[in-house]
């Protein structure tokens, strides 16, 4: 998506960048991981398809994706150039996808991955969630948020319920879960991930 190609949302733990080129290796490394794979009902991708991936993420109108980064792991990094401070730091991503090839922004589904280890069970893949569905609710104006979890994946089910998800149906011939909330009714909740919001341009 073209709208989020210059924006950095900073959080109280974590930092939302855009995809960009240089995070595709390490994200391929990630998605090595037959466990990530199955809990985010991803294929195997050989490197120059996850580069496509990346290409086609930006430039398609119906897919919103940011790179988290831990905040406290970019603020103390003794690196200087920006891209190698953003590759030390990442930590997972953050998603919503809308209707395909719509510019019609008002339902959204929202992915999470936490793929670093290290950074799981710190509130950080909520607090991401939480910047992105602000980020989507003010710029991009949507106002009904859905998830699709898999029956075995607790941690996602548990991190969406906790922000107010409600289950609406189930698959069992795909084994998932469907969840949702209203933008006003997530506004309404006043999460305290949302103190530090910040919306800044970075290009």
């Amino acid at each position: 998506m073209k709208e989020n190609e210059n924006v950095r949302i900073v959080g109280s733990k974590v930092i939302l960048v855009p995809y960009e080129i240089y995070h595709v290796e390490k994200y391929h490394s990630w998605m090595e991981s037959e466990e990530l794979r199955q809990l985010t009902a991803s294929e195997r991708l050989s490197l120059e398809e996850e580069y496509e991936m990346q290409r086609k993420w930006r430039e398609d109108c119906d897919k919103c994706t940011f790179i988290i980064l831990s905040k406290e792991s970019y603020l103390t990094s003794s690196l200087s150039e920006t891209s190698k401070k953003e590759i030390e730091c990442m930590i997972g991503d953050v998603n919503i996808f809308y209707t395909p090839n719509s510019h019609d922004r008002s339902e959204g589904e929202v992915e999470i991955m936490i793929a670093e280890p290290s950074a799981r069970g710190k509130s950080m893949g909520k607090e991401a969630v939480c910047l992105v569905m602000k980020y989507a609710q003010d710029i991009l104006k949507t106002t009904l948020f859905t998830c699709k979890i898999g029956f075995e994946n607790t941690t996602s089910l548990h991190l969406f319920q906790s922000l107010g998800f409600i289950e609406i149906s189930r698959s069992d011939v795909f084994k998932e879960l469907t969840l949702s909330l209203s933008a006003t009714e997530f506004k309404r909740k006043g999460f305290p991930w949302l103190q530090n919001y910040t919306l800044e341009i970075i290009k």
